[in-house]
This record gives C-alpha cells, sequence and structure tokens, in this order.
C-alpha cells in the first residue's frame, strides 16, 4: 500500500531517487515501473502488475467513441516502462515531465496502489483545493467518513 506524500528533487537527467521504502514493493521481479499521463495534470506511477489491468480495461473501450479515444491516447499513449536503476532512481521522460510541468521539486503522492507525481506548483494548488473543500462540502460517498 502507498500512502504519504513526499518532496524530492529530480536530478539534472530527469531522474527520481524513490523513496527505498516504496523500491520493492513498487518495482517488479525486473525492476520496472510504468508512468503515465492523468487528465488532472500529474503522472501516475505504478507497480508493472498493478497497471496491466487498467491498461487492458481502457483498451477494451470503444475506439470510435470521442472521450474514450481521448483517455487511451493520455493514458496509454503517454504509457513508459522504466527500470530504476542501481541507486534507485527511474528516469522520467521528457515527453512526461513536459506534461506534468515537473521541473526540480515534485510530489510522490501515495495512492494506496500507484503514486502520483505533481509539480511542485500543481501540488500547492491541489493543497489550496482540499483547504477549500472544507468549506464546500465532501463528496458523494464521504459524508459519514469519521476521522
Amino acid at each position: 500500500m502507498f500512502q504519504g506524500a513526499s518532496a524530492l528533487n529530480l536530478d539534472a537527467k530527469g531522474r527520481l531517487a524513490v523513496p527505498a521504502r516504496h523500491r520493492e514493493a513498487l518495482t517488479s521481479a525486473d525492476g520496472q515501473v510504468v508512468m503515465t499521463a492523468h487528465p488532472h495534470g500529474c503522472l501516475l506511477v505504478y507497480p508493472v502488475a498493478a497497471w496491466e489491468p487498467i491498461r487492458d480495461q481502457v483498451l477494451r473501450a470503444p475506439s470510435l467513441d470521442p472521450r474514450a479515444a481521448l483517455l487511451k491516447r493520455l493514458l496509454v499513449g503517454y504509457a513508459q516502462e522504466e527500470a530504476l536503476d542501481n541507486a534507485g532512481r527511474v528516469l522520467i521522460k521528457p515527453e512526461l515531465r513536459q506534461f506534468a510541468g515537473l521541473e526540480k521539486q515534485v510530489w510522490l503522492v501515495g495512492q494506496g496502489s500507484h503514486f502520483e507525481l505533481w509539480s511542485d506548483e500543481s501540488w500547492k494548488r491541489q493543497q489550496q483545493e482540499m483547504m477549500a473543500m472544507a468549506q464546500t462540502g465532501l463528496p458523494p460517498g464521504f459524508e459519514s467518513l469519521a476521522l
């Protein structure tokens, strides 16, 4: 289970050092992860085994439906398998960095089965939206949540 938010830095080559506590669970037997674009402007980082059923479900959608085709282009079109190096770093391709506006500081945010990877600027906007939610009310299904 991936949880928590970590402020991290990309190196000059666009590599992300995955926190040691997540490396084994995030990588499959061959040390690979899948990264792809998310419609909210961040990247998704999945273990290969968790990504494959999602990819297959997306690919089953009708190609002639314009909205389904857009999601296919985004989720599958941007998907990249990458290996962690011996230092636990993973290269984020320039196309993915550009899509999410990733520069030096980034945020790796656990979402249970995967991570979201946010630019510092976009993550700060997300935090503002989270705080504003206290004023606008909880989304459907969360009304009875007790913390």
